[in-house]
């Protein structure tokens, strides 16, 4: 009888030192964010060249919003949606290149677990909010081009703002269902993050749970959000190129093709470092490769887009015109 309640006590300290073990293996309560160890030794340079693109980027963006509400003129759906979308570029930027500019600058940087989520869980929506965007404003270039006569009565403002608060609530929904899988992982071993920010795939690699059915969803969510903008841009991009291609006058057309060129070098860029990034089964192979395609959706397509989409656009130049026009006159 004592045997038995000796080996019975013995067995119960053994699980509860598993258990304790376990609770301690799982404790991880922050990350390391080493971004590119290989070219820290120019860590001024590479940050000196990241500032100017974060605030081009910012001062750009700023300006679409605010003349877009300073001249009414703009007030259109075509502008509503734009300035939508420079607003989410603005937060998506800003929730990543602050991080990696500390980094060039001191070295790799560390990150709480909660602080970690949250910078994943605003990327991510953002990001989705983007894609969706780009592809009611793809709809509404199509609409405004070859289907003019109908324009009016299908796209308003109701319709636009409308159109902007399904794409928030479309992200946030699947967003906030795969943060919380996500947040119930265990992390137990290394914290070493190969990037500049808390990249969901990275993060999930370093689970010590079993993220079988959290991959499978990261998985399906990037594929819907990605593939969907995706098809519904080309399928648009199509039609409007095969409406150019009938225009009688050869000026129109070449114009017609500049616009369009260039906003499809953006889509294209955009398009495919994320295609690139996200729409593969596994990330472990690709992490590092992952970690340099990110630079180009987050710094390089960002700088770009709003030269692209309306800084070239001659009626945001005359209302920009008017509007320090404007300033000038009240000082």
């Amino acid at each position: 009888m004592s045997c038995f309640l000796v080996k019975q006590k013995m067995m119960t300290v053994r699980e509860t030192e598993i258990t304790m073990g376990v609770k301690n293996e799982s404790t991880v309560q922050e990350f390391i964010l080493e971004a590119f160890p290989a070219v820290q030794h120019l860590g001024n340079l590479l940050f000196l060249v990241h500032l100017l693109a974060y605030l081009a980027s910012i001062v750009g963006n700023m300006v679409i919003i605010i003349i877009t509400w300073a001249d009414h003129r703009l007030q259109t759906p075509m502008y509503v949606l734009l300035s939508a979308f420079s607003f989410c570029e603005c937060c998506f930027i800003t929730t990543v290149i602050p991080k990696l500019l500390s980094i060039f600058l001191s070295g790799r940087q560390t990150i709480a677990f909660p602080a970690c989520l949250t910078q994943a869980f605003f990327f991510l929506i953002f990001g989705a909010v983007i894609f969706f965007l780009m592809a009611v404003m793809s709809l509404d270039r199509y609409l405004a081009i070859c289907k003019p006569l109908h324009y009016a009565s299908i796209m308003n403002l109701r319709v636009s703002f409308l159109l902007i608060f399904l794409c928030y609530t479309l992200s946030f929904i699947l967003i906030t269902c795969l943060m919380l899988k996500v947040s119930q992982l265990l992390f137990c071993g290394p914290n070493v993050l190969s990037h500049f920010f808390c990249d969901l795939g990275s993060l999930i690699h370093l689970s010590c749970s079993d993220t079988r059915s959290v991959e499978v969803y990261f998985f399906f969510v990037t594929s819907f959000v990605i593939l969907l903008s995706l098809i519904v841009t080309t399928i648009v991009y199509g039609n409007i190129v095969v409406t150019i291609l009938r225009l009688p006058s050869a000026k129109e057309r070449q114009k017609a093709f500049s616009t369009c060129s260039s906003h499809l070098i953006v889509l294209s860029l955009m398009y495919g470092s994320c295609v690139f990034i996200y729409l593969k089964p596994k990330q472990v192979n690709r992490l590092d490769s992952n970690r340099e395609a990110a630079l180009v959706n987050t710094v390089v397509t960002p700088l770009l887009n709003p030269v692209i989409y309306t800084l070239r656009n001659k009626q945001v130049h005359q209302a920009l015109r008017d509007t320090l026009s404007r300033v000038r006159l009240q000082k």
